[in-house]
């Protein structure tokens, strides 16, 4: 095949005591999907249908990172999410069969422009701009389905220069992973190289350029990233 230019490089992160990488097409991100978080943004938590937005594949990054900090925005925001991995693909999915789905799973920022997002959210508009920028999900290296020990309990935690902002458990999901990857499944013809982040628990908060920010889902994966001053 030939093409009017030289094709980008295949999108792909890290996988465990690996060298070969997993190639990521989509990214799907879960909104409100822990009960604290959706208060704190000021949100009824009751449990609705789940809703879903995305980042271009790019987007995925590995760590350790050094990142700049994104343009446009001075109230960047750290949301720490378990990642799913998509190796089988589907359409509607049932909630019992999603696991035969699933490559691996590992934990992952869900960076955010928040200011941007306010303004989305005030004027009705996607929240794209807000969301899905350059370096905007940073994700630790997979770990193969086979050795995760859990995708319904675990404590999930983030960092910033050592001060703990974020600690819950995913056991306090209000979609578990099967419910809420099946309901996208009936929207998405989902296929192998998708992501899912999950949605992050309460603590979300602005970051600035020098920050060191570590997290993690206990026994999935750590990451790091550090914030380097805007390009």
């Amino acid at each position: 095949m030939t093409y009017v230019f030289d094709a980008p490089p295949q999108a792909s992160l890290a996988v465990q005591n690996s060298t070969a990488r997993f190639p990521v097409r989509r990214i799907f991100c879960v909104g409100r999907n822990y009960e604290a978080h959706a208060r704190e943004m000021g949100n009824d938590p009751d449990r609705e249908p789940p809703f879903f937005f995305t980042k271009p594949a790019d987007a995925a990054i590995d760590t350790p990172c050094t990142i700049p900090y994104p343009p446009l925005t001075n109230d960047l925001h750290h949301e720490i999410e378990l990642v799913i991995a998509i190796g089988k693909g589907g359409a509607n999915i049932a909630p019992a069969n999603v696991a035969d789905h699933i490559w691996g799973a590992s934990v992952g920022i869900d960076f955010t422009r928040r200011d941007l997002q306010a303004e989305a959210k005030k004027t009705r508009r996607p929240w794209d701009w807000s969301k899905a920028f350059d370096n905007s999900a940073p994700i630790a290296p997979l770990k193969p389905i086979a050795d995760v020990p859990s995708l319904t309990n675990g404590r999930i935690w983030l960092a910033v220069n050592g001060e703990v902002r974020q600690d819950a458990d995913i056991a306090d999901l209000i979609w578990s992973v099967a419910d809420h990857i099946a309901t996208l499944s009936q929207g998405m013809t989902l296929a192998p190289g998708d992501l899912v982040m999950t949605g992050t628990p309460a603590g979300v908060a602005a970051t600035v350029p020098g920050d060191i920010i570590t997290g993690g889902v206990d026994g999935i994966a750590e990451l790091s990233v550090t914030l380097a001053p805007p390009a």
